[in-house]
């Protein structure tokens, strides 16, 4: 998190505001790509870890194998599209000055290139993540924020164009990590075998291309949203803005990190009850899985929210307008999001997702048009977050968890009192809190880390209080325990 802060600070500063608004409309789909592929990986890495709570060795191969040629089908598929709208986008939908065209151009070819080669691997990330391999996951992740933080200080040294540097050198960072994940698979699975005339099962490419048909739908509706919204402020408001948008999805982007993983060790938990038919197992992780990445999210997102005009004067030299707004109603956004995410991959794992893509789909793309519309009328920059806070993450939320009712028996008057009710009380506690500091101190880095210790001491209070079961505090003290246990040992 500490690498990727000061490497989007360096970036700011090397390349300017308009140059890093430009790279967020035009080659901020890199960026989303690591959306792409988790969501793809997602629907492998069900049949993978279903396979697994089964116990079929010969099923994972066929699933691997199936997976693999259907991610190169996507692929060219994508590289075709990809190459088809570039015309349209830099004739019509691009706003940038003309002395920056090409280099956004090249920009825009590095993209279609990350875009191959990260949606071809999508059944290596799956791979691991059903075999729940953190450690290679947490060796992964440090590899590449070190490659970020490289660039940077390339950025900022060399004397060609910064903007086509940083471009190319990003788009290299997914075929350097992906190259691990592949030799790595290759080497410790052995279901990781190349052979598609001898696993091949006709019932299975059926199953799970219609499973990736929907499963895509989602996953490019989404892409479309998140890129769409960032054209479409663009084309009213300029690159400048995209810049504030910029720094806002970094800001999200590192925080969700932190939930993220956690989503990695739980997914093949939830997947895996699902495959056994232990339903109870998989309802049970499910909750706790919404709540607890909800809550890792505010534990660094309330605090933040509460200074964010101190962090962005020490993090960035200089702030772009909006910035400070956009951040705020992104971790709003965000922490909305993660109250129901868990509850996704339950239905992912049931694998009757027809009707749940089609109605998250247009979730997902509503909020591109209402924000159209807005500017078009007239609306402020705010209106970019309104429609993404109110349709994607709250009409998101309740579409998920009603499917999760209809499909996996779900228990939605649990949900609301061990998940939607804690966290909004555990939300207030740490903003009160919060506040009573931000309002009888003047702003500095005492004011700050004051600040930090008063919404975790609210969050303390509410967790003892009403958010941890005691159940869960049992289970808490059990963990604290062990590590104890394994430091004092050493």
């Amino acid at each position: 998190m500490i690498m990727s802060l000061y490497s989007t600070r360096l970036i700011l500063s090397t390349l300017g505001a308009p140059d890093f608004g430009i790279f967020n409309v035009v080659g901020g789909a890199i960026a989303m790509l690591g959306f792409l592929n988790s969501t793809m990986a997602n629907a492998t890495q069900r049949f993978m870890s279903y396979a697994e709570g089964e116990g079929v060795q010969d099923k994972k191969r066929i699933i691997f194998n199936v997976s693999l040629i259907l991610h190169v089908v996507i692929a060219v598929i994508t590289l075709a599209l990809l190459l088809a709208i570039m015309p349209l986008l830099f004739n019509c939908v691009f706003k940038i000055e003309e002395c920056r065209v090409p280099s956004a151009k090249i920009i825009y070819l590095c993209l279609i290139f990350s875009t191959m080669l990260t949606i071809i691997n999508v059944p290596y990330d799956a791979l691991i993540n059903a075999h729940e391999n953190m450690l290679f996951y947490s060796i992964l992740g440090i590899i590449e924020s070190l490659l970020k933080l490289g660039i940077a200080f390339i950025c900022v040294y060399t004397k060609s164009d910064k903007l086509v540097i940083y471009g190319i050198l990003m788009a290299a960072i997914p075929m350097i990590t992906l190259s691990f994940m592949k030799y790595y698979c290759h080497r410790h699975y052995d279901e990781c075998v190349i052979a598609p005339r001898r696993y091949w099962d006709r019932t299975q490419v059926k199953q799970i291309s219609t499973y990736f048909g929907w499963n895509f739908l989602t996953a490019i509706s989404s892409l479309f949203s998140a890129q769409g919204i960032g054209l479409v402020l663009n084309h009213f408001f300029g690159t400048i803005l995209n810049a504030a948008q910029g720094i806002a999805n970094q800001v999200n982007g590192v925080l969700s990190n932190f939930s993220g993983n956690m989503m990695k060790a739980l997914n093949p938990i939830v997947v895996k009850n699902a495959g056994a038919k232990n339903i109870k197992a998989m309802n049970m992780a499910t909750l706790i899985g919404c709540k607890y990445s909800a809550l890792i999210t505010m534990f660094f997102a309330i605090p933040l929210a509460l200074e964010i005009d101190f962090v962005l004067k020490v993090w960035l030299v200089e702030v772009p307008e909006w910035a400070t707004l956009f951040i705020i109603l992104q971790l709003i956004e965000r922490i909305i999001v993660q109250m129901a995410n868990t509850a996704s991959t339950e239905i992912y794992a049931n694998g009757d997702i027809k009707h749940y893509a089609m109605w998250k789909s247009l979730m997902n793309a509503a909020p591109v048009i209402l924000t159209w519309m807005a500017f078009k009328m007239g609306g402020s920059p705010i209106w970019l977050y309104i429609p993404m806070i109110v349709v994607w993450a709250i009409g998101g939320d309740v579409v998920i968890v009603y499917y999760a009712k209809e499909k996996c028996d779900f228990n939605t008057c649990l949900y609301i009192r061990r998940v939607v009710i804690p966290i909004i009380g555990t939300a207030s506690l740490m903003i009160i809190f919060g506040i009573f500091v931000v309002l009888f101190m003047g702003e500095g880095l005492l004011r700050l880390f004051l600040t930090c210790i008063f919404t975790s001491v609210g969050m303390f209070v509410a967790a003892v209080a009403f958010a941890v079961t005691k159940h869960e505090m049992v289970l808490f003290k059990g963990f604290v325990s062990e590590i104890t246990k394994i430091l004092l040992s050493r």
